[in-house]
């Protein structure tokens, strides 16, 4: 992971405030002594070019107008109007991430980067390349993300940092290590990120709110209920108490997905309908409809499969027209499942390999991809087309295995002793369960995002 460490090479604002006022000195052919012009002593500029003496602001104006620039471009390389450009980019790029336009906020963070000089410092550079780096993360470019998180931490360590900055570098390699399926090390770097906000001395519950609401999902990974239970109540405490209400939001379906692993399905329910109440009051129609997908799993769980198919639909439309497909796969496979369960194998059939097309095989989404093989799979099977439901039970368990969710494999070696149970194989069938039987199979699968 990158390390924040004093002993990061990186460029001083002094010396490049030093270069461009000799440079820009010496282009309009003024010595120190005209260029002080009575302000200051020759000695005084030539300790500036140097990058022995700091200007104060007032010294800064004075020399930017002495030298036909301003302060801006003095100061960081760039021209208080290139400056203005990239902060307006860079806002652009934070609200299209909330907004779920990936690909677009990349674009936008990039384009403000391309102005700020490299290697870059000072909050915006900071702003721009931590959004550059989500964008990645949702997109599933995890390498890419850990590039620009590397150049993050290099940039936390400049003056005017604190360790709640640094947290939040922490904070995102821990869910890029998640995103991999390295849960014990995104549990270790969740844990350091939570330390340095807390003890950063700045107001930090938003940034704690986050690192508990991910310790949570990686708690649920690991099947740890009572963990992820704590931190997801303890993530909902933090962000009611800033006042933060899509923070709130999110704390709240992560709670219902907690509950929804606990078998509490009617508390799981009402959890997750506040949450898609919020986020509808916010406008982020994604939210709510994986919200929807969820209420949908749940409804099915309590008996209600004409509802559950009803949202289900309402909420592949909602992806559909946002153009969020890795969203629509989550739906189409939670709709085979639906129809699997109703007795449709058909249907089931037809929806799971829709998801798969969806999905793309997507290495960040691989828990999902596995579900929708595993129900293509048990589909085929309810079909009597054995020998072509065994290939997409065994890429499941492999899909599974490299997500080292033990809890998912449980659902391929059931799929797998229903295959041989039908060919009369009661031995290689009965150890099939009694291995899934030991893996704890997990009570739902309809946690999108999981």
């Amino acid at each position: 992971m990158p390390r924040v460490s004093g002993d990061v090479a990186r460029r001083e604002d002094g010396a490049t405030l030093s270069a461009r006022v000799r440079e820009l000195r010496r282009a309009r052919g003024l010595t120190q002594s005209e260029l002080a012009h009575g302000r200051c002593s020759k000695e005084y500029v030539s300790q500036i070019e140097r990058g022995a003496s700091r200007p104060t602001g007032d010294t800064l104006e004075w020399l930017a107008e002495r030298l036909g620039t301003d302060r801006a471009y003095l100061e960081h390389g760039v021209s208080g109007a290139e400056l203005a450009r990239a902060e307006d980019a860079v806002r652009d790029g934070e609200r299209l991430l909330e907004s779920h336009r990936y690909d677009d906020a990349l674009t936008a963070f990039e384009s403000a980067r391309s102005v700020l000089p490299a290697p870059m410092s000072g909050d915006l550079a900071y702003r721009a390349t931590r959004g550059v780096a989500w964008a990645c993360l949702r997109n599933g470019d995890v390498d890419a993300a850990m590039t620009a998180l590397g150049e993050a931490a290099e940039l936390t360590v400049s003056a005017g940092f604190t360790d709640l900055d640094r947290a939040e570098v922490v904070f995102m390699v821990g869910v890029a290590r998640y995103t991999e399926s390295h849960i014990p090390e995104a549990i270790v770097l969740l844990d350091e990120a939570f330390e340095l906000a807390e003890g950063s001395g700045v107001a930090s519950d938003r940034l704690r709110s986050d690192v508990l609401h991910w310790r949570s999902r990686c708690h649920r990974r690991n099947r740890d209920w009572v963990a992820a239970q704590e931190d997801s109540e303890r993530a909902l405490e933090l962000a009611e108490a800033c006042a933060d209400p899509r923070r709130t939001a999110d704390a709240l379906f992560q709670a219902s997905l907690v509950a929804q692993r606990q078998g509490r399905w009617v508390l799981s329910r009402a959890y997750a309908e506040r949450s898609r109440v919020l986020f509808a009051e916010l406008g982020d129609r994604a939210s709510v409809a994986r919200l929807l997908n969820n209420i949908a799993g749940l409804d099915h769980l309590l008996g209600d499969s004409a509802r559950a198919k009803s949202l289900l639909a309402a909420a592949f439309g909602i992806f559909s027209e946002l153009g969020l497909e890795i969203d629509a796969g989550y739906v189409c496979a939670s709709l085979a499942s639906v129809h699997l369960d109703s007795g449709e194998p058909e249907l089931a059939e037809a929806q799971a390999l829709e998801a798969l097309a969806l999905l793309g095989g997507r290495v960040d989404h691989a828990q999902e991809i596995g579900m929708a093989q595993v129900t293509l799979g048990r589909a085929l099977v309810a079909q009597g087309r054995l020998d072509e439901a065994e290939p997409w039970i065994l890429a499941a368990d492999e899909t599974f295995d490299r997500a080292s969710s033990l809890g998912h494999r449980s659902h391929a070696w059931m799929a797998g002793g229903d295959v041989e149970s039908r060919r009369g194989n009661d031995v290689a069938a009965a150890e099939l369960y009694r291995q899934a039987a030991h893996a704890l199979l997990d009570p739902d699968t309809w946690s999108i995002g999981a």
